[in-house]
């Protein structure tokens, strides 16, 4: 039996609060940040206008329509609004199609200066690189900064050019829903006024006459005040897009009488204003546990998507609480706490982020403590480290089955660091079984062989799990099993990665697909592997394997390896290998897995497509393509086509893959030394050192 969380409370349809008015002709919402007013794909059910129908429904409501009138970016909180008859749709679109409806918005910018109070932009919006728009100042346009007074003649100026253009003037011509447009792009008109101003901080009511994509976050940052928390336009570090749509005016489509709908302003604009450090764990139990609630709405579309039931409910800095992540196994939560030891400065308040977990509704919680130095983990399994059993309420089974896209994967949440997923890798999955029918797929540091089902799962046409530790390999032998993975077809091997892809390659093996994700660093007893100065390496005997035309995943967590970085050891390994990229496209990561904001993904993932080889993989290896890998386990010959490297099941993890035994950051590695992954129970993705990120291993 797969465990399941009850979501009716924890993501529900549709939070009545939301609603801010409602009648038989409108609904209007306070819409959150980070949720889109309409689905951006066909599949995606956590935008707005799906969830509120959904809610509709389940409330008994006969009829679900919802016309769409107006839309907010879906970083843009505040104000939305819905007709719920179709009757009701020709007056209001009226209204915005003639800009009698009065839209008026909060935003916050730094570097206000000696700006006049208030004033008028006016820009012609064109496309720009990225999905962004770009603003090209009006000639006409009054210059607020120089006073209001050419203000007023530069509007004069803008009413006659009006009417010019309105008569074809200029070959121009009124686009869909009466947008100006032409060579110069779209009119965009945005009144704004100062509010609030503190030292270099400052609050500004803005009121757009037209409607244009971006237009007020572009009109913004072309006079120099981009909004804080949007990085598309340069914007200051926030925890948001600090834009907020505060007020609508209209008149009401049956009874044409004034109506006026207000969302009051997110406590974040405040506490940007302040500039204030703030403690998110000072308020205790019940801030935490509001910020984890927060947290978890923002995973609305993975947990009710019906085909998953382990996912990141709380990814540190990203979700307002450092230090911090917080998973879903089916009903149980795994809690870690990063940085310094109990009660140091930087460490989270142990009590308070546990009992907070708990209130959410989980069956149990487990902890993993991660201290900032990996080098004091010398047993992972340690009660300090990784009680076994759960620290609030029932544990759970010591293995049980949690599914991810409907393929099913054993965990233990009380064996030390790990559980046996790594939940930041579950689109890369998907990734890799959409391309692995009639692939030949190589899975390196496989620990439990996540890809490798996936693989199996999407079609592949043979396998071969690669990973140090009998403990890993037998525990991805049984999650092969719960498959129906062919052992002769799908083979496990445990052996050093370095060493075995050396004798790979002299025996000519070849893959369609191969998948790369070490650990940031790992030892067995006798080497020492770190991603920082030993990836390219790495990668270079990986591209040898790749056969005409093939594929390679390749993925880091080290904190140190930037994105660009991490491409250029990409190339560097490709041209070493001879092997020609004609593709190479950046992945994006889980939406449970959010950026701390002002950094990059705490994930890197590349994927690299090569056409034919222009050099030798191997000087004077033939092509045996399709010899059976698993006679390379450790150098020793294995009967054709068999697992021979499995091991039993239910061996315990590898001694050499001990926590003890990884290097702490900035160790020297030896050059050319193995990549030994080790049991997957010890140290944190990226470097326990970044405790602010997810973590390399189980909690990830």
């Amino acid at each position: 039996m797969i465990p399941r969380l009850a979501l009716s409370e924890l993501f529900p349809d549709f939070h009545p609060e939301w609603i801010l008015a409602e009648d038989e002709d409108l609904i209007v919402v306070d819409k959150p940040a980070g949720l889109s007013t309409h689905a951006p794909e066909a599949d995606r059910i956590d935008d707005v206008v799906t969830r509120l129908r959904a809610f509709l429904r389940g409330r008994g409501d006969a009829d679900d329509y919802l016309g769409i009138h107006q839309r907010l970016d879906r970083d843009t909180s505040g104000v939305l609004l819905f007709t719920r008859r179709r009757e009701a749709n020709a007056a209001l679109a009226r209204q915005f199609e003639g800009r009698t409806v009065q839209k008026t918005y909060v935003a916050a910018v730094s570097g206000f200066g000696d700006r006049a109070p208030r004033g008028t932009l006016r820009h012609r919006l064109v496309p720009a690189p990225g999905g962004a728009m770009r603003a090209i100042a009006e000639v006409s346009a009054g210059r607020e900064e120089r006073g209001r007074g050419r203000e007023e003649r530069g509007r004069g100026r803008e009413e006659r050019g009006r009417g010019r253009e309105e008569r074809g003037a200029g070959g121009r011509k009124k686009g869909a829903g009466g947008a100006e447009k032409g060579a110069g792009g779209a009119l965009a008109i945005t009144h704004y006024r100062l509010l609030e101003r503190r030292g270099d901080r400052a609050l500004l009511e803005l009121r757009p006459e037209t409607g244009r994509t971006h237009q007020l976050r572009v009109q913004l940052a072309a006079i120099g005040l981009p909004i804080a928390g949007d990085p598309l336009y340069g914007g200051a570090e926030a925890p948001r897009l600090l834009l907020h749509a505060a007020e609508l005016r209209l008149e009401h489509p049956a009874t044409s009488a004034p109506a006026a709908f207000r969302s009051q302003l997110p406590a974040a604009f405040e506490a940007w204003l302040a500039a204030a450090p703030a403690d998110p764990y000072a308020g205790g139990v019940a801030a935490v546990e509001r910020a984890m609630r927060e947290a978890a709405e923002r995973r609305y579309g993975v947990a009710r998507a019906g085909d998953t039931t382990a996912l990141r409910l709380v990814h540190g800095a990203g979700d307002g609480l450092p230090f911090v992540s917080v998973d879903l196994y089916g009903e149980h939560l795994v809690v870690a706490l990063f940085g310094a030891g109990e009660g140091e400065p930087g460490a989270p308040p142990r009590d308070v982020v546990l009992d907070a977990a708990h209130r959410l509704g989980a069956r149990g919680v487990y902890v993993k403590v991660r201290p900032k130095h990996a080098s004091v983990i010398v047993d992972a399994r340690r009660e300090e480290f990784a009680p076994r059993h759960a620290v609030r309420g029932e544990s759970a089974p010591d293995d049980f089955t949690v599914v991810e896209h409907g393929l099913p994967f054993k965990v233990r949440l009380g064996d030390g660091l790990s559980t046996g997923i790594f939940l930041d890798q579950r689109e890369n999955r998907r990734r890799v079984r959409e391309l692995a029918r009639g692939a030949r797929v190589l899975n390196l540091f496989a620990y439990t062989g996540g890809f490798s089902v996936a693989a199996v799962a999407g079609g592949a046409r043979a396998s071969v799990t690669v990973d140090v530790s009998r403990g890993a390999i037998a525990w991805a032998r049984d999650n092969l099993d719960a498959v129906g993975a062919d052992p002769a077809a799908h083979v496990v091997v445990e052996a050093d990665v370095f060493p075995w892809l050396k004798a790979a390659a002299q025996s000519g093996e070849r893959f369609d697909l191969i998948v790369l994700d070490p650990p940031s660093f790992a030892t067995t007893k006798k080497s020492r592997f770190s991603a920082a100065s030993d990836f390219g390496a790495l990668a270079a005997l990986a591209f040898r394997l790749l056969a005409p035309g093939g594929r390679l995943l390749a993925c880091t967590n080290h904190r140190g390896i930037v994105r660009a970085k991490f491409r250029r050891h990409l190339h560097e390994a490709a041209r070493e290998a001879g092997c020609d990229v004609v593709q190479m496209k950046d992945l994006p990561d889980p939406i449970d897995f959010p950026s701390e904001p002002g950094a990059e993904s705490h994930l890197k993932s590349v994927l690299a497509s090569v056409g034919a080889a222009t050099a030798p993989a191997a000087k004077g290896a033939p092509a045996a393509k399709g010899a059976p890998a698993a006679r390379y386990a450790k150098g020793a010959p294995a009967a054709k086509g068999a697992p021979a490297a499995r091991s039993a099941k239910g061996a315990p993890a590898a001694k050499q893959g001990a926590p003890a035994a990884r290097t702490s950051q900035g160790a020297p590695a030896a050059k050319g030394a193995p990549a030994a992954r080790s049991a997957k129970p010890g140290g944190a993705r990226g470097g326990p050192a970044a405790p602010s990120r997810s973590p390399r291993r189980g909690a990830r």
